[in-house]
């Protein structure tokens, strides 16, 4: 059998032995990982249960397996007694994908968090990336930057502890313009076929052994990393996306989550299967960078100005990041405490300082007769001491215009971005651009990159006086023109605040409404979706449908076959939470 269809199936007739009660679950889960990392306490694991923005539910127990071969075997335990898992990483999703849903599941709940293993392989002179499922973005982009090659994604709208495995299995897609969603044909999982058994496939292209705790110990070790590994035939990445996204008459989106040319094994799996490794491909840093802003009254400008980029130039942006106005004040003054972290400790530590921030929360929380959101109210407060972070000729710009474009050029794509600018504006009276110093361009992205926890934290300051926030994301058709929306009277009535931002050659547009007190944000929700549909709009374009949106056909189709009894993540997509009939319960 080749290595690239290898299937091991668990030495346990799984369904077929009798249950355990929840007792001598959690006694067998802490027999392979240790008391200290099975957490059944809820007091102790509520962080581990709740979603980035919302959701969250109750389970039996939250465990931290800290190798891959601890995971398979807490997968044994999970399967032989019956129990619903979920899989969770960093827990960035903003659709409550990688928590519980409520309490009302048919079996109880292991939530697995795999954050503890976390390596990273660097194979064929770092060419391809093989990562382990704790690992993040931003550590792969880290120890990619040491050898002069960049990942497949960069943080874009949410936060730095995204992990590598969450992006592939939500299809995520990034500010990166040419590399389109997160995505592999190459991964190691486990799953439970229709008989209840557990089975790992090794799919990576990579010969590891010949029974699964042999290939999960050599994969943990690394040896296969120091000599060369097999090119594969089967893709890393998503090799056709350039190609899609210059097609600009396409009546259709470039990227969305239920595309099912982008489905594919742990690609769009959506915590479907258990994921122990993804192969993912890298790409050579650019030699030079130069940051174009844009700054238009006119919405059909930009519109244009992105077709003529896309279809005539020879090369393509690096980045092309949106902001509306209202989103630029939004970020400046609530997004300003994380811009200066950012900018002054870099990236490294801001993953730990957000979890101690949530740890401080939750313990706060607890206390009935403090008042909520304190960490937030402070760190917002301590922000306004310091000097204004936006620099002078950015500042003009949001004066001057409603709509912003942030564009990034490398190489050869520098002076010719630099031509096509100068003669696209040359008669405009609606917009213009300037070339960033490398302050103003740094300064730039960290104030896009502030904006979606700005509209969270504007959220959670005025909580008493405003109503729900509805965050959605979207792909529009690549041949849009009137692409900014226009609502409604009976809409525009019910939101306080309308936040626009997104990565505007793709087409994938953030779109935060924070509603008026009182207003149903279910029924404010159905109405902007049928809009949505109207305009051949897809959505959720990024960031996975999660227990908030339903999935389409062909999504509903592909988490069937990859979990037949529905014991990974059920509920997602607003598919049934209750298990599945299968051979294995006749």
């Amino acid at each position: 059998m080749s290595v690239d269809t290898c299937t091991y199936l668990a030495n346990v007739n799984n369904r077929l032995a009798k249950p355990l009660n929840n007792d001598l679950i959690v006694a067998e889960l802490v027999g392979i990982l240790c008391a200290k990392n099975v957490k059944a306490d809820p007091k102790k694991n509520a962080h581990f249960r709740k979603g980035w923005r919302s959701g969250g539910g109750s389970a039996l127990a939250v465990i931290f397996p800290e190798t891959l071969l601890q995971l398979w075997q807490s997968l044994q335990v999970c399967v032989k007694a019956n129990t619903i898992i979920v899989m969770q990483a960093a827990n960035t999703g903003l659709t409550e994908g990688s928590t519980p849903s409520g309490s009302d599941y048919d079996r109880p709940v292991i939530v697995i968090n795999t954050l503890a293993i976390d390596k990273l392989f660097m194979i064929n002179a770092g060419e391809q990336v093989v990562s382990l499922p704790g690992a993040t973005l931003h550590q792969l982009e880290k120890q990619l930057g040491s050898i002069g090659r960049a990942p497949h994604s960069i943080i874009g709208s949410s936060c730095l502890g995204a992990s590598i495995v969450g992006g592939v299995a939500n299809n995520s897609g990034g500010a990166l313009v040419k590399r389109g969603p997160a995505f592999t044909e190459l991964s190691l999982y486990a799953q439970v076929d229709e008989q209840g058994e557990l089975i790992l496939v090794n799919h990576l292209g990579i010969e590891l052994g010949d029974s699964p705790e042999a290939i999960l110990t050599n994969l943990q070790l690394g040896e296969f990393a120091t000599d060369p590994v097999a090119q594969s035939r089967k893709m890393a990445s998503d090799k056709e996306y350039i190609e899609r996204i210059r097609d600009v008459d396409a009546d259709t989106p470039s990227r969305f989550n239920a595309d099912k040319r982008r489905l594919y094994e742990s690609s769009g799996c959506a915590g479907k299967l258990a994921v122990f490794a993804v192969r993912l491909d890298t790409y050579p840093v650019a030699e030079r960078e130069q940051t174009f802003y844009i700054g238009t009254n006119n919405t059909k400008e930009l519109a244009q100005l992105r077709k003529l980029m896309l279809s005539r130039l020879s090369n393509l942006p690096e980045v092309g990041e949106y902001m509306h106005r209202d989103t630029f004040d939004i970020s400046q003054k609530y997004g300003k405490d994380t811009f200066l972290s950012v900018l002054h400790f870099g990236t490294d530590q801001l993953p730990r300082l957000f979890s101690i921030k949530g740890r401080i929360d939750a313990a706060l929380n607890k206390v009935s007769w403090l008042p909520k959101a304190l960490t937030d109210k402070f760190m917002q407060a301590f922000s306004r001491l310091f000097p204004e972070h936006i620099p002078l000729r950015l500042l003009q710009y949001r004066k001057d215009y409603e709509h912003h474009l942030i564009l990034k050029m490398s190489n050869e794509g520098i002076t010719e971005a630099h031509s096509f600018l100068s003669e696209f504006f040359s008669e405009s009276t609606t917009g213009s651009f300037m070339v960033c110093d490398e302050n103003e361009a740094k300064r730039a992205y960290l104030h896009r990159f502030a904006a979606a926890g700005a509209a969270l934290r504007y959220h959670t300051l005025f909580e008493k006086t405003v109503g729900d926030i509805l965050a959605l994301d979207i792909a529009l058709p690549r041949n849009e023109i009137d692409w900014l929306e226009k609502l409604p009277e009976e809409l525009e009535d019910q939101i306080d605040k309308k936040l626009y931002y997104g990565h505007f050659f793709c087409y994938v547009f953030h779109q935060d409404y924070i509603l008026k007190k009182g207003v149903d944000a279910q029924k404010v929700k159905a109405q902007m979706l049928a809009l949505l549909n109207s305009r051949g709009a897809k959505y959720p374009a990024e960031h996975n449908v999660g227990h908030l949106y339903a999935a389409e056909p062909d999504l509903k189709a592909f988490y069937e076959t990859l979990d037949p009894t529905n014991t990974f993540n059920p509920g997602v997509g607003k598919m049934d939470k209750t298990q599945r009939n299968c051979a294995c319960s006749l």
